[in-house]
């Protein structure tokens, strides 16, 4: 029978490229977002192969229902992000850093938590870190406390929920929409420096994340583990 996937966070970046990925390799495929006109366009872009549904991720009621009104799941991935909480140390408020723990790290643990009542047991659960997690870059305090709060997780989910896989991919710099914040043409300069100092001479795409998933989804002997997905850029980070 065909797998379902369900991606939390499908709509755009490396959600929307997952899912994209996971449609050619022969899945079907529910993706969730929080805004419905987004998702109305990435399910366009999908070409009305996937399904899907505005959901909250951090609404632990909403995140309930949704999985219940799926039945069986054979494989979850969870992008969903929040704030960055990037920036200065000294300038990172209390604000900033709860609003970035309450789109990620809280949002990636009510999905969790919600898809385990129809999740397969020989299923997966992949989670989306980020690189900020182990690089010690400045500025970057706030992102790395959050993903790498995420990444914890992973090693004891995996024991406390086998037989189910739990794994998380780390991306580092992918261009994406994530970036948005940022003025286009100091976003294309923050790039052309990563890029400069990235052993893999390029910053990332969405589609060299949504690779890294397929290959945690597909592979039934990986679990525990996190996978890093940077070009490189990990190796060489005291050179920014």
């Amino acid at each position: 029978m065909t797998e379902r996937i369900v991606i939390i966070g499908g709509t755009s970046g490396i959600g929307l490229a997952a899912a994209e990925r996971q449609l050619a390799a022969g899945r079907e495929v529910v993706i969730t977002g929080r805004d419905a006109d987004r998702l109305a366009a990435a399910l366009e872009k999908l070409g009305g192969a996937a399904t899907g549904q505005s959901v909250d991720a951090c609404d632990e009621t909403a995140m309930r229902a949704f999985f219940a009104g799926l039945g069986k799941v054979d494989h979850v991935v969870i992008t969903a992000t929040g704030a960055s909480a990037g920036g200065p140390f000294k300038d990172l408020t209390v604000d900033a850093l709860r609003t970035a723990v309450e789109g990620k790290l809280v949002a990636q643990t009510v999905a969790a938590q919600a898809a385990l009542d129809v999740l397969a047991p020989e299923g997966s659960l992949t989670f989306i870190t980020a690189g900020s997690s182990g690089a010690s870059l400045p500025g970057t305090a706030g992102l790395a406390a959050v993903n790498a709060a995420v990444e914890a997780m992973v090693p004891v989910l995996a024991v406390e929920l086998a037989p189910v896989r739990v794994n998380a991919v780390s991306p580092g710099v992918i261009a994406t929409p994530w970036w948005d914040w940022m003025p286009a043409e100091a976003r294309q300069q923050a790039f052309d420096s990563y890029a400069k100092v990235t052993p893999a001479g390029r910053v990332g795409a969405a589609e060299d994340i949504a690779d890294a998933i397929g290959y945690l989804i597909g592979n039934s002997y990986t679990t525990g583990t996190v996978l890093s997905v940077d070009g490189g850029l990990r190796l060489n980070a005291a050179a920014l």
